[in-house]
């Protein structure tokens, strides 16, 4: 079904169901089309197994709501390297206890299973938005699952970060409005500009309040409260802190209604941003960005590009792994995308070669 005709017959309040009951009704449903003829048992059975093992490693007590494109990530990760009883004989690649991990095509075909889990799950209202749409783990011809690139290389971004400052700066040009209050300019501004250098999950961006950005000793902080009920706090670059302040000063004013009073970020009717929205401003703000350092990207592929580039930049993992508000540094290696000519660079400026040649051109 089309993504356009999944979002019309959705119901519009989407029911906070667990992960496990979403699994047990889904599995009903399976064998039901089963016992029908509508599908082969076969086919009901690899469906139901694979949700059963989805739910465990998502977490049954989860709200499947919550759930985020970058936590079914991790579960399809997880899913990849988990043991699998069935090769444990003649297979190469070992996972935990020794027993071999899953083969490329069972890694395939549970992706395959997810995605029609939570297809069924947007019509069903069990969740608002399907966050497969943004999953960046896919199938590969060789070596199963792997994380598939989705951070912006530098022209890119500095692309759509330019094009950002400029609606900062120069707000309403070339844009035509019914009436002067939809002026969203500044907010657009900042939603990029915070995504893409501080790399928060879009829930943690929706879900900001204007009491959650405080200085500390002359530089703006942003306390974000993340996953597992962990909060972190980043420093503000002085580029994103001034169209902050901007915000707070002209853009939040004319949109703020008193419906949501703590909410930073608000639609032109006063409401809270919503996650979907997200998406909304930054393909607006994608349309100002020259044909030639243009590419789509969702949220999550900025969070890919704020990690990527700092990690490229030899910023420390650590504290990158705190900006991201990662509990270990494992999770990093999902989020650093290969950027091209980063090799070539990195050989240029070799630590060791350097000196050499700076003392044969003294």
């Amino acid at each position: 079904m089309a993504g356009g005709s999944v979002a019309r017959v959705r119901p519009a309040d989407v029911q906070r169901v667990s992960v496990a009951e979403c699994a047990d009704r889904y599995a009903e449903m399976v064998r039901a089309k089963a016992s029908t003829g509508a599908l082969a048992p076969s086919s009901a059975e690899v469906y139901v197994r694979d949700v059963v093992t989805f739910a465990a490693l998502a977490g049954a007590d989860r709200v499947l709501d919550d759930l985020t494109g970058e936590d079914v990530d991790e579960v399809l990760l997880r899913f990849a390297r988990k043991p699998d009883e069935r090769r444990r004989r003649g297979a190469r690649v070992a996972g935990a206890g020794g027993a071999p991990s899953q083969s490329a095509a069972s890694q395939a075909r549970f992706r395959r299973s997810v995605s029609a889990f939570f297809r069924h799950a947007v019509v069903a209202g069990w969740v608002q938005l399907n966050p497969m749409q943004v999953v960046t783990v896919r199938p590969k011809e060789r070596g199963g699952l792997r994380a598939e690139r989705r951070a912006l290389t530098v022209e890119q971004a500095e692309g759509l970060l330019g094009a950002a400052r400029d609606l900062v700066e120069a707000p309403g040009a070339g844009v035509v409005r019914r009436r002067p209050d939809q002026r969203t300019e500044l907010r657009d501004g900042l939603v990029v500009l915070l995504l893409a250098a501080v790399g928060p999950r879009v829930s943690e961006l929706t879900a900001a309040n204007v009491e959650d950005f405080f200085v500390n000793g002359g530089t703006r902080y942003w306390r974000i409260f993340g996953k597992g009920g962990r909060t972190r706090d980043v420093p503000l670059p002085r580029p994103v802190a001034e169209v902050l302040d901007a915000y707070l000063a002209e853009g939040r004013v004319v949109l703020d209604r008193g419906r949501e009073p703590k909410a930073l970020l608000l639609s032109w009717r006063g409401r809270r941003l919503a996650r979907g929205d997200v998406q909304g401003v930054i393909d607006r703000v994608l349309e100002r960005v020259d044909a030639g350092r243009r590419r789509s990207v969702t949220p999550h592929g900025l969070r890919h590009t704020t990690a990527t580039h700092l990690l490229a930049a030899a910023t420390d993992m650590d504290a990158v792994r705190r900006v991201l508000g990662h509990a270990d540094l494992s999770t990093l290696g999902r989020y650093r995308d290969e950027l091209p000519g980063e090799l070539e660079a990195a050989m240029r400026v070799h630590p060791l070669l350097g000196p050499v040649e700076r003392r044969r051109g003294g």
